[in-house]
């Protein structure tokens, strides 16, 4: 859940998170872990749902270098009262949290059980308390808690409690109270006794103080007017059987007594071990505490500190971090004196050496998707230990939410889309309580992978597909076309699509240009048309909101605009394979023409790898003898009714197209009264052995022969000769394998077509865009790049010639 990215009644997703953590509380079921972004939170919030033992129900804050998750009246009086209450739960638990409490206990834990409160920091102005355990309660753990509330008991554990544990906690000035509580177990925490005993406890059976630290503070002051009893430890009113006492570090210097037995008080070590039995290995001495105040503060040791590998690892309840979660570690220039291994610090804090990180530069998953990555990232120390040292935050570029890990990260994590991807990973030694440690940004480019959809109808503004209207598009309006999702998958989800667009029954000349909602309108074209003609282009356009925008730029005149659904880049599907252009069809020269409404079947068997899914072909009809429509699809299936091709008698006309096949098979339809010739070239492949992944970065205009952009060694704008080849490279961010792009010729001064292929290649025998003097025509092309994309003006007179970067394939980076 996140303050500042939530969504008003949203369900607690990333996309939706939820504003209040008790809208969360609401709904959070067995084993689900509420991750709370930082942010101030003025609410009081009740919880009221359970888990299981095998199952806890975790309440997480989200803690970073830049800010932390602030609960109740932090620096205002704006919320009053208990500001987390447990009643009548169990399997709960609560970390992380900074919270602020006034008048009552800040936090209630009620007649509940197997409940812990871990790592929080709890600031109260005034109150019984700062953590009341009551009702009864069992199995509560008080662990890793900074409790700051000067001249007020920290934690307070009422009669009838059994098997609290109390570990790791520091109270920088106040005390804890367990009562008449069973089981309990007081281990490795830090107290600055203000007001009374640091450690007051009843009888309790069963009972362990272990590895504490308590030193009384020197100035009373705020408990003026009230009587202190100067004693660290007090066990009253008469220690009962099974309670054991050892290994404390208690601070004489103040003249408080040690500790007080029943109705006994002890000064010095020796009176009280040789009286009682207890104190095995306690230190009465100067802990040497290292002040480190804040909202979020610590007691850190001094390098001298007797309570430095003192400790016993063996103790119940010894934790398995300090505080600051940092595990144990052996000072080398102290004598280990404790028990276990012999390097355990007395008390919350664990001294450790120096420390480094190595944080990987994010990339790749091997062996999963396009859009699957791996961080890693680890901390060390110079010094023995028993455990990882440190704490990471990190947080994707693709959502606003941050994750907390182990000290030793090897986190998944899969973008939405392609492009640049990126993660910002912040380390500490302290829990984030201060602003040291490292940050790390880091990031990569990742490409989507393809997947190929039945030709799928999604506009037609003739009969009011996709639009409200079969009125043409006027010009220089648009058409906004949603496209929420596909196939089930979210637009959130989807990189680019793939469309066959077709203009048509225009009333003047002009261009279309589809592009993605929100963002500028680009100076590039995708489908070129004159008045009264049909010209489709394949468009592979960038998702951004799930809406995708057409552009009529047709000076005065209206058109029809069809756009069917090829299939789209994502998370899932194939990779590309480029291939050097080859002619795989021509009717010319073998098989004779097309019949009229007749269908044929292109086997490729030999032509692409076995496991290619789809094929890349521009195909060209020619010289036919009506008008009509082309259709390719898969080996079969039914013909289905979007459309490739558009012609009309004795037109030359080329598509891109991009087709699934079936046993290395597809199928070609002649939709039309009369017969054609057609030519069709393989341009690459998608398959399961495909390596290269598409990034759109597009539509960008990166040449245009009219004003020499991208064409810096021409000597100025002016069109490509007859038989002239000049040399275009990508734009983009990283070193693009292949190119797809939209190639217009306009003002040729004679019949043609353009060549396109990679700059290191020989010119192959096959075209992209054909045209006829004095007309625009564009196609789409994917091209391999290496070498730069060369274009060859295979005319005997000029033309211009523009290319518009939809994308580029990319080499994975692993």
């Amino acid at each position: 859940m996140s303050q500042t990215n939530c969504a008003p009644g949203g369900d607690g997703s990333p996309d939706a998170p939820f504003c209040t953590i008790s809208a969360a509380a609401a709904v959070v079921q067995p084993g689900q872990t509420v991750l709370v972004q930082p942010g101030l939170y003025q609410e009081r919030v009740t919880f009221t749902r359970s888990g299981s033992e095998a199952a806890p129900i975790t309440f997480r804050a989200v803690n970073t270098r830049d800010g932390a998750v602030r609960v109740g009246s932090w620096n205002s009086d704006a919320v009053i009262g208990t500001i987390f209450a447990l009643r009548q739960v169990h399997d709960v638990v609560i970390e992380g949290f900074d919270i602020y409490g006034r008048q009552d206990a800040a936090v209630v834990v009620d007649a509940s059980s197997r409940v812990t409160i871990d790592g929080t920091s709890i600031t109260q102005g005034a109150g019984p308390a700062l953590v009341r355990v009551t009702g009864g309660s069992q199995d509560v753990t008080v662990s890793r808690n900074w409790l700051h509330s000067p001249g007020t008991m920290a934690l307070l554990v009422e009669d009838g409690a059994t098997r609290t544990t109390v570990v790791a906690n520091q109270i920088p000035n106040g005390g804890m109270d367990l009562t008449e509580t069973s089981d309990s177990t007081v281990t490795n925490n830090t107290v600055r006794a203000g007001c009374g005993p640091g450690i007051w406890l009843g009888a309790s059976p069963g009972a362990v103080l272990a590895n504490n630290i308590v030193q009384p503070l020197p100035d009373q002051a705020l408990c003026a007017g009230h009587p202190v009893l100067k004693t660290a430890i007090m066990v009253i009113p008469e220690p009962v059987a099974g309670m054991s006492v050892h290994h404390n570090l208690i601070d004489p210097t103040t003249g408080w007594a040690l500790y007080r037995w029943g109705g006994t008080t002890y000064r010095t070590l020796g009176d009280f071990q040789a009286a009682t039995g207890q104190g095995a290995s306690d230190i009465a001495a100067d802990p040497l505490l290292d002040d480190h105040y804040d909202d979020r503060g610590y007691l850190g040791l001094k390098q001298s500190s007797p309570a430095i590998d003192s400790a016993d690892a063996t103790a119940r309840g010894v934790p398995v971090t300090d505080m600051l979660g940092n595990a144990h570690a052996d000072d080398p220039t102290w004598a280990n004196t404790g028990t276990g291994n012999g390097y355990h610090d007395r008390g919350a804090f664990e001294r450790i050496g120096p420390s480094s990180s190595r944080i990987e530069p994010l990339h790749r998953t091997i062996g999963a998707g396009p859009l699957d990555t791996t961080l890693r990232a680890s901390a060390s120390n110079q010094w023995t230990t028993d455990g990882p040292v440190g704490s990471f935050a990190y947080k994707y570029s693709d959502s606003p939410l941050w994750r907390v890990g182990t000290p030793s990260l090897n986190v998944n994590h899969r973008f939405r889309r392609a492009g640049s991807a990126c993660v910002e990973v912040h380390l500490s030694w302290t829990g984030f309580r201060s602003s040291g440690g490292v940050t790390a940004p880091s990031c990569t480019t990742l490409g989507a992978h393809y997947t190929a959809v039945a030709p799928t109808r999604l506009l037609d503004t003739r009969s009011a597909i996709g639009v409200g209207t079969t009125t043409p598009v006027p010009a220089y309006s648009e058409v906004v076309l949603p496209i929420p999702s596909i196939g089930g998958v979210p637009a959130a989800d989807i990189s680019a699509v793939v469309l066959n667009v077709t203009a048509t029954q225009p009333t003047t000349s002009g261009f279309l240009t589809v592009y993605p909602d929100g963002t500028s309108l680009p100076t590039a074209s995708n489908v070129n048309f004159v008045a009264k003609e049909t010209v489709p282009n394949l468009v592979t356009v960038p998702m951004t909101n799930g809406k995708i925008r057409i552009r009529n730029s047709g000076g005065s005149g209206t058109v029809h605009v069809v756009a069917d659904l090829q299939g789209w880049y994502g998370a899932t599907g194939q990779g590309f394979a480029t291939q050097t252009p080859k002619r795989v069809l021509d009717t010319r020269t073998g098989g004779g023409a097309f019949a009229p409404n007749s269908t044929r079947t292109l086997d490729l068997d030999l032509k692409v790898s076995p496991g290619a899914t789809a094929v890349v072909l521009n195909v060209t009809v020619t010289a036919p003898r009506a008008n009509g429509v082309l259709k390719l699809f898969p080996y079969g299936s039914p013909v289905p009714t979007a459309s490739n091709l558009n012609f009309v008698t004795g037109q030359t006309i080329p598509n891109l197209v991009i087709v699934p096949v079936k046993d290395l098979k597809l199928s070609i339809h002649n939709q039309s009264s009369g017969s054609t010739h057609v030519v069709a070239d393989l341009a690459g492949y998608f398959g399961s052995d495909g390596q290269l992944s598409y990034l759109p970065n597009g539509p960008l205009r990166i040449a245009d022969s009219r004003d020499a952009t991208g064409l810096p060694n021409r000597g100025g704008a002016k069109p490509l000769q007859a038989r002239e080849t000049v040399t275009v490279h990508p734009s983009g961010c990283c070193e693009a394998a292949a190119m797809v792009a939209n190639l217009t010729v306009t003002k040729p001064t004679a019949s043609g077509f353009l060549i396109a292929h990679p700059g290191n290649a020989a010119r192959p025998a096959v075209s992209n865009v054909n045209f006829v003097a004095s007309e625009t025509a564009s196609n789409l092309a994917i091209v391999g790049t290496s070498g730069g994309l060369k274009l060859y003006n295979n005319s005997s007179g000029t033309t211009h010639a523009i290319v518009d970067q939809a994308g580029v394939f990319i080499t994975p980076q692993y």
